[in-house]
């Protein structure tokens, strides 16, 4: 009788979906050198591991992935879907996104293809309830289909776009991301100023993108 009562009680405890996919997409292109490239994935790590997003990520059952992205027709998911039940989950993924090899230099800078691969990758976790691309960049889009043409299709599949903008230069790519690439309620663009401040403004990104809130505020 015992085992019946237990069977039941399993059978009708509900399962905990997953209320938030992340996909980090991280831009490697040719105006990223080496150092660059490393301060990205460590910065991504450390954010990871902070107390306020694991906390975050682990109560909402999440998904997490990584794209490596750059020039038209090279944007690859590097690091698949992790799903984050516990802090040793975190650990494991952070691990393995600072030991992610960069698998492209030295191409362009095709953020439209890089949003429409974040977009199919999503097709693996479609019973997640939240769907954010969280969109790092040094440049504006010069190669390929134009960022703004992606929004239809992501806003259709309720995926919202984010983005951290790393200035090096005077071309105002806050406000390029701004108007170009971000979309969704509560959309967003976090500010670097240049690859030294990244670490501290992914963090910054991160903890405000996995901490779910009734009422979003714009910068």
């Amino acid at each position: 009788m015992w085992r019946a009562c237990l069977l039941f009680l399993l059978a009708s405890t509900p399962v905990q979906a997953c209320q938030l996919a992340l996909l980090l997409a991280v831009d490697v292109s040719g105006s990223v050198d080496r150092d660059e490239y490393r301060i990205q994935m460590d910065g991504l790590a450390h954010a990871l591991r902070d107390g306020i997003v694991a906390d975050a990520l682990i109560e909402q059952e999440a998904q997490v992935a990584l794209v490596q992205w750059t020039g038209a027709t090279r944007q690859r998911q590097t690091v698949p879907w992790t799903q984050i039940g516990t802090y040793g989950d975190v650990s494991a993924l952070a691990e393995r996104i600072e030991n992610d090899p960069r698998i492209w230099r030295n191409y362009s800078t095709a953020i439209g293809e890089a949003l429409a691969v974040s977009y199919a990758a999503f097709a693996q976790v479609a019973h997640c309830t939240r769907k954010v691309i969280d969109v790092s960049g040094d440049g504006v889009s010069n190669e390929g289909m134009e960022p703004a043409g992606q929004r239809t299709a992501l806003n259709a599949a309720d995926i919202t776009v984010n983005a951290i903008a790393i200035e090096t230069d005077d071309t105002d790519l806050t406000a390029y991301f701004f108007e170009n690439v971000i979309t969704g309620p509560g959309a967003f663009v976090v500010t670097a100023q240049g690859f030294e401040d990244y670490p501290e403004q992914i963090k910054r990104k991160l903890q405000r993108e996995t901490i779910r809130q009734v009422t979003y505020f714009a910068d």
